[in-house]
Parts: C-alpha cells; structure tokens; sequence
C-alpha cells in the first residue's frame, strides 16, 4: 500500500523536487501551490494521508491553511508535517505533526513520512 502526500509549496523547483523524491522513495505525490489551491485539490473524494505544508506563501499561507483544515471535518484529521525557513518561535502553536526546518534533511523527511502515514 502506497502513501499519499500532498505537497503544498509555492517554490515551483522545490515543490518539483520534493515530489520527485517522493515517487522514487515510493509514496504517491500530488502537489498544490498554496492553501487556496491544496483546499480544493482536498475538496475531491480522494484525501492523502499527509500533507507537507510550507508555511510562507502567497495567497493562503500555512497558518491560514491549517486553521481552515481545522475547520473542515473531512480533512481535519489529515497529519499535516510543516516544512519551513520560518523561525521556530513563529511556528509554535501550529497544529502539526512534525516540523521540519528549511532547508531540508531528505533522510528526516523520509522517515518523519513514513511515520505519519
């Protein structure tokens, strides 16, 4: 059984790299640009399992992202591991999982995955 990760990031390069990773190290990797945009990919009757979630981006950041997920009951159960270059201090509070400091340890993010799917 494959794992389903959401990556939400607006960094299109980043974004790209992480969801190749992803599919050579097994998971199922769907991507979304921003919060406006990870909402309705999880408004579809098929959910991940997890979300990777950047916390700076335009539109709808993580923070705005995670208190509407909150929100929705179909997705609030959804593990949402935060990866950002915010300081630790302006991540605290945030309903998370995991947390995850840019730029990224890719063994970290594999195994910190692997443990929420």
């Amino acid at each position: 059984m494959s794992c389903r990760v959401l990556v939400v990031e607006d960094d299109a390069d980043l974004r790209e790299m992480m969801a190749q990773i992803l599919t050579l190290e097994g998971f199922e990797a769907d991507t979304a640009t921003d919060g406006v945009d990870a909402l309705a990919r999880l408004a579809g009757a098929r959910h991940p399992d997890v979300i990777l979630l950047d916390m700076m981006m335009p539109r709808m950041d993580g923070w705005t992202f995670v208190s509407r997920q909150a929100e929705t009951p179909a997705i609030a159960g959804i593990p949402v591991v935060v990866v950002s270059a915010a300081p630790r201090d302006r991540l605290r509070g945030v309903r998370a999982a995991a947390i995850l400091q840019k730029p990224l340890n890719i063994d970290e993010l594999i195994t910190t995955l692997r443990t929420h799917c």
